[in-house]
């Protein structure tokens, strides 16, 4: 697996629930549901992904 796109996707995932956390006032009710749902997706695959790299970086 590529560490290097890992690390990007990992780092955008987290970013991007960071900036949603923090702007929430500003997002249109319409869009609030869907944007903190992606954000959820991606932060639990970034974590999943996380987590694999580390069992699978010992073989």
């Amino acid at each position: 697996m590529d560490s290097s796109n890992l690390l990007i996707f990992i780092i955008c995932a987290f970013a991007l629930g960071i900036i949603l956390i923090l702007s929430r006032n500003n997002i249109p009710p319409k869009l609030r549901r869907s944007f903190a749902i992606t954000a959820l997706v991606m932060v639990v695959i970034a974590f999943g992904l996380l987590v694999y790299s580390f069992f699978s970086m010992g073989q």
